[in-house]
């Protein structure tokens, strides 16, 4: 039986899982709970779950699971494109939240602020083959399913890698700015700020963590129709205590709440009017016995829900910000979404 054929045993038997391929594999992998038990992470082996304003992480814990594995078979698929249609009262209810933003980054309350919204789609989801298009789609992106019958349904195609270690090695990314790749040309002198912004406090984070520091030239990388400016950041920490610690002060970092932090996130709660849950957490492998860690921000996800999908947008404001674009700017990234249901 084949790896999707175990996942969607799993699923009718009400067990959590989760179904995933890291960025540029040929595998798939699944790691199926033989219980319906919700574990709370103490640092146990497995793949962890991370809301975006909580301490409470969840995991699937590698002993109360099964692994399995298996190379994808390429479909081939066709994608067709989809035309961008919106609500306008969602509409004037977004941009009027990015306006009050940058009123109040202009009057020195903060620099940087990240809003998001939902999009509801109206329509019945079949998760394996939703992963199956995922997977085809995005091969650079960290694709997932993960389930679990008391916390619910989330998938996605994150482009954004929060902390990578290896023996000590880390490496982790700045990622902000969003251009369609069919109109790009270059980034913009606010665009190129909002990254630096990002890139700065990433650092301010890690050096007194850290024996060893590099920062790369920034790059621009793909992500399904879009581009995105990437600066990655590598190093050599002391320890796996200064591993908790960094992943502490990363989560969440200014590509997904702001800068100052405290005062984006006030922000955030205060106007944004819905729970993001799993949103623009973080979520992925950790394994103390081989002192390794593969995290991804939750970025370009959604909640499967009866007859329904909860796609999940954001972007990066600054005082340059227009509220209209920055709208459409969500549009897009719903996109990655909305081209596998």
């Amino acid at each position: 039986m084949s790896v999707l054929s175990k996942v969607n045993t799993q699923f009718s038997n009400k067990l959590p899982f989760v179904l995933y391929a890291l960025p540029n594999s040929k595998k798939v992998c699944a790691l199926l709970q033989t219980n319906d038990t919700v574990y709370q992470f103490k640092e146990q082996d497995g793949f962890i779950m991370a809301p975006f304003n909580s301490k409470e992480v969840l995991v699937i814990p590698n002993d109360a699971s099964v692994f399995i594995e298996e190379d994808f078979k390429d479909n081939a698929i066709q994608f067709e494109p989809l035309e961008i249609l919106f609500n306008e009262i969602e509409k004037q209810d977004f941009e009027r939240i990015v306006t009050l933003a940058v009123e109040q980054i202009k009057e020195g309350n903060f620099e940087k602020v990240v809003l998001s919204r939902s999009i509801v789609v109206e329509t019945d989801v079949d998760c394996i083959d939703s992963f199956s298009k995922m997977v085809q789609r995005y091969p650079t992106a960290f694709c997932y399913v993960y389930y679990h019958p008391k916390i619910g349904c989330w998938m996605g195609a994150t482009p954004e890698q929060l902390l990578k270690v290896t023996n000590h090695n880390f490496e982790t990314v700045a990622l902000a700015g969003t251009q369609k790749k069919a109109d790009f040309t270059d980034w913009s002198a606010k665009e190129k700020h909002e990254q630096q912004v990002v890139t700065d406090y990433i650092l301010e984070c890690l050096h007194e963590e850290v024996l060893t520091l590099k920062v790369a030239e920034p790059t621009t990388v793909e992500a399904g129709e879009l581009v995105h400016l990437k600066t990655t950041i590598t190093g050599n920490v002391y320890s796996d205590e200064n591993i908790k610690t960094i992943l502490n002060q990363l989560n969440p970092t200014p590509a997904v709440c702001g800068f100052p932090k405290e005062s984006a996130l006030e922000f955030i709660l205060k106007n944004e009017n819905y729970d993001r849950e799993f949103y623009t957490g973080y979520l992925g492998l950790w394994d103390t016995t081989t002192s390794t860690a593969n995290l991804f921000v939750n970025l370009r996800c959604m909640k499967i829900e009866d007859g329904k999908s909860i796609i999940y947008v954001g972007c990066g404001i600054t005082a340059d910000s227009n509220p209209e674009k920055e709208f459409f700017e969500t549009e897009h990234k719903s996109m990655t979404m909305r081209t596998i249901l």
